[in-house]
């Protein structure tokens, strides 16, 4: 078995501000005084950071105290959150299973209560994965709707600062201080959709936890879902070839990481240009589905989260993030939600919403989470 942080996800702890909700920030995410290391041996001796990255600043400024930087799957590419250099943090809840990547350390400390909200990175799913595998609330904003200013890398056409949250309120909570504004409770849900993607049985048993709520959603079909997966893996792989790949001749990344990292030298102008018409195709998809209903729903991970031991290798779970990677691509908020356990694994909810509407999306979360403790 991989080890495991001691402190369940920090990789760092320290004290920064004053006010009345704590928070940690992965370790991608600048905070002055401190090494950026993105759980990579090959950014040990880093500068220290000279000053906060946007996000973390913001937060400090209305009111919040930052506990410290948590762990994370090797420089953010990866999906099990299995780091043996910086530590793989426990899954609190479910402790045999991987915390999911890359945003491992921000999930874990949430679920264990050691904070009451985290900011990670999620530029194919790097929050929503490791919120569902966790059983916590994890939301990717709409691209850009975040400033990435300090985080790590610097330039990504798909990458959103995302956050995480035991409870819908204090999303609502960290997001107005990020003056992203979330309305009053809902008094009913929206319309909404539903699109069966993930294994039978886990499509099956979402919804049978909506028909437990009184919630029937329409049936809808992304046709181009599998492509604009297979799209944001040509980009992410591009992009972090340029950003990372200087980061090899130190021979200080590891071995998977890197295999990945060079996979993005090849990725021809071709592909890159049909990856881009991908996009297109797929956001008015997306856009004409959301014009019919407010909300979309799917399954967040399309199978049952793996065990430590069944992720061994990190290249065979590339496919866990099939069904949140497309809205990377396309632009759009989506927010995960848990919904329970299958066979002792967590499942969760995703939610996708029109640009601009990620308050809706907290909104939903907050209605759903009321009724599903009543």
């Amino acid at each position: 078995m991989q080890p495991v942080c001691e402190s369940k996800g920090f990789v760092e702890r320290f004290t920064l501000g004053k006010g009345d909700l704590r928070f940690a920030v992965k370790d991608t995410l600048d905070v002055a005084g401190h090494r950026t290391q993105a759980g990579c041996p090959a950014l040990a001796h880093a500068p220290v950071a000279r000053q906060h990255a946007r996000v973390v600043d913001m937060l400090l400024r209305s009111g919040c105290v930052l506990d410290g930087k948590t762990a994370l799957h090797e420089l953010a590419f990866g999906v099990t959150g299995i780091n043996p250099w910086g530590g793989t943090p426990l899954n609190p809840h479910f402790p045999a299973l991987i915390p999911g990547g890359s945003s491992s350390g921000s999930a874990a400390v949430v679920a264990a209560g050691e904070v009451d909200f985290a900011l990670g990175t999620d530029t194919g799913g790097s929050v929503r994965m490791p919120a569902a595998c966790c059983g916590v609330l994890g939301l990717k904003p709409g691209y850009g709707v975040l400033s990435r200013q300090g985080g790590m890398p610097a330039e990504s056409s798909l990458d959103c600062v995302g956050l995480f949250a035991r409870e819908a309120d204090v999303l609502r909570q960290a997001l107005n201080r990020l003056n992203v504004t979330v309305g009053a409770p809902l008094t009913a849900l929206p319309d909404i959709a539903f699109i069966a993607a993930a294994q039978p049985d886990i499509d099956g048993e979402l919804l049978a936890g909506l028909c437990r709520l009184a919630v029937h959603p329409r049936s809808a079909e992304l046709t181009l879902l599998d492509d604009a997966h297979r799209a944001g893996l040509t980009l992410i792989n591009h992009e972090n070839w340029r950003a990372l790949g200087p980061l090899l001749a130190s021979g200080q990344v590891s071995a998977d990481v890197a295999s990945r990292i060079r996979a993005g030298e090849s990725v021809s102008a071709q592909a890159l240009q049909d990856a881009e018409t991908v996009r297109q195709r797929f956001r008015a998809e997306v856009d004409a589905r959301l014009a019919e209903t407010p909300l979309l729903a799917l399954a967040t991970l399309p199978e049952l989260p793996p065990t430590l031991a069944e992720a061994h290798d990190p290249l065979s779970v590339v496919n866990l993030t099939r069904l949140v990677r497309p809205f990377n691509l396309s632009g759009h908020p989506a927010l995960t939600l848990p919904m329970g356990a299958l066979r002792d694994r967590p499942i969760a909810l995703q939610l996708v919403a029109r640009k601009g509407d990620e308050g809706l999306l907290v909104q939903a979360a907050e209605w759903l989470m009321a009724r599903r403790r009543h």
